[in-house]
This record gives C-alpha cells, sequence and structure tokens, in this order.
C-alpha cells in the first residue's frame, strides 16, 4: 500500500506580497500560488497573520519559508525592508507553534537559488524587488547569508540603494537599467560564475540583452525552491 506523500507548504515573505504555495515530494504545485500584500508595518504579528490568513484553507505536513534577510537556524538577524521587532526573531519556532507543523526558514534569495540552480559550477542568484537579494553556490552547495545588496557598489551606495525599486522609482528604467549592467559586469569580475540567475518582479523592467549565461527565473520558484529546505 502506497503511503501518502508530504506535502510542503511554501512560503515567500517579501516586501510587497506574502505568497504561499503547497508543492509534493517533487516541489511540483500542488496548489495555486496565493498573494496578499505585505502589511505595514510588517511586523512579526502582522505578517504572521497574514500568513495565517493564506494557508488556512490549505493542506500541508510541513513548511518552508523564505525571508528577506539573514536567517540562522530559524531566527531573523536582518530584515531591512520590514521591521526592525524582526530582530533575533524565532520566526520558525513561532510558526511551527501555531500551525503544528515542522517549519523550516531560510533567507528568500538562498530559496530562490535552491529551485533554479543546475548544481555545476559557480551559480550566483540575484533578485530584483523592493531589494536587492543575492545568493551563491559552489557545486551545488550553497554560501548562506551572502546579502551582497548591502555591500558598496558606486557612488557610495549599496547595490540595494542603486538598485532596489526605490531607486527605480526615483531615478526612471533607463538610469536603472545601465546601472544593472555595470552591477552585472562587476559581479562577472567578482565571482567569475558559470552562471547568473537574475530572478525577482523587477526582472520585468530590464531592457538590455543578456550574455548567454545570465539567466532569468520566474517567481513562482521562490516557492518551488522551498522543497529544496527538506532535501538539500
Amino acid at each position: 500500500m502506497n503511503q501518502p506523500q508530504l506535502r510542503t507548504l511554501a512560503v515567500d515573505i517579501g516586501g510587497s506580497g506574502i505568497k504561499v504555495m503547497v508543492l509534493d515530494v517533487e516541489g511540483n504545485p500542488l496548489s495555486d500560488r496565493q498573494r496578499l500584500k505585505t502589511p505595514h508595518p510588517a511586523t512579526p504579528p502582522q505578517v504572521i497573520d497574514t500568513i495565517l490568513t493564506l494557508v488556512k484553507e490549505q493542506e500541508y505536513d510541513r513548511v518552508s519559508v523564505g525571508f528577506p534577510g539573514v536567517v540562522q537556524s530559524g531566527v531573523i538577524k536582518t530584515a531591512v525592508n520590514l521591521h526592525d521587532d524582526w530582530l533575533q526573531y524565532d520566526l520558525a519556532t513561532s510558526l511551527s507553534q501555531l500551525l503544528s507543523k515542522p517549519v523550516k526558514v531560510a533567507n528568500d534569495a538562498d530559496i530562490q537559488g535552491l529551485g533554479a540552480i543546475s548544481g555545476n559550477g559557480i551559480e550566483l542568484v540575484i533578485t530584483l524587488g523592493t531589494g536587492f537579494g543575492s545568493a551563491l553556490f559552489v557545486e551545488g552547495k550553497l554560501v548562506p547569508n551572502l546579502e551582497m545588496g548591502h555591500h558598496p557598489f558606486r557612488k557610495r551606495e549599496t547595490y540595494e540603494q542603486q538598485l532596489g525599486r526605490a531607486a527605480l522609482e526615483k531615478h526612471g528604467g533607463k538610469k536603472w537599467n545601465v546601472r544593472l549592467e555595470t552591477a552585472i559586469a562587476h559581479l562577472e569580475h567578482l565571482f567569475n560564475y558559470n552562471t547568473l540567475y537574475i530572478g525577482g518582479g523587477e526582472t520585468k523592467q530590464i531592457k538590455f540583452a543578456l550574455p548567454a549565461k545570465i539567466k532569468i527565473i520566474p517567481n513562482v520558484i521562490g516557492l518551488l525552491g522551498g522543497i529544496k529546505l527538506w532535501t538539500s
């Protein structure tokens, strides 16, 4: 008699939206993607209430959460685009108690990368959304909590300050594209990557031709990668 397959609830917490989807053991969707706007202020209680609203009709056995910041053992260490109340917050334990399910939490760009990479060579992931996320993999192994978005880029500003959504809205798409093309050149020299994956909601703003070893990945990868937290 076949045993029922484990169902994983994937949660993606973003600066502008919170998404959920249920996946099978292969990472295939078992439900449609559900989304609600990220509440403001994006405090832990507000965000968790939004997650609980999204998942109340879902059936699942375990939970994977992507969070926009540094995460260590389920505890939030940085949350630049959400709220300072997240600092040192044990999201994994809190959600596990509320949902009565095992929960794993990781950086959202790390999870997106887990869903996108081939496992060959040096693979870099950047995400263009509210902020600037990043993840680095060497032969399929994650280098955790890279957080390159807050490193200096140009004119005494960070990658996130130059390429986040606020910069796009302030300076316009033309200047943003010039900056992004410059950033890609810098990253290639810095990491000598085999493949660069670019995800996030603002990939639709890219207007220049990308080299062959750069791949655009869809937003849903940020959810589909959640299964890898339990298998990698």
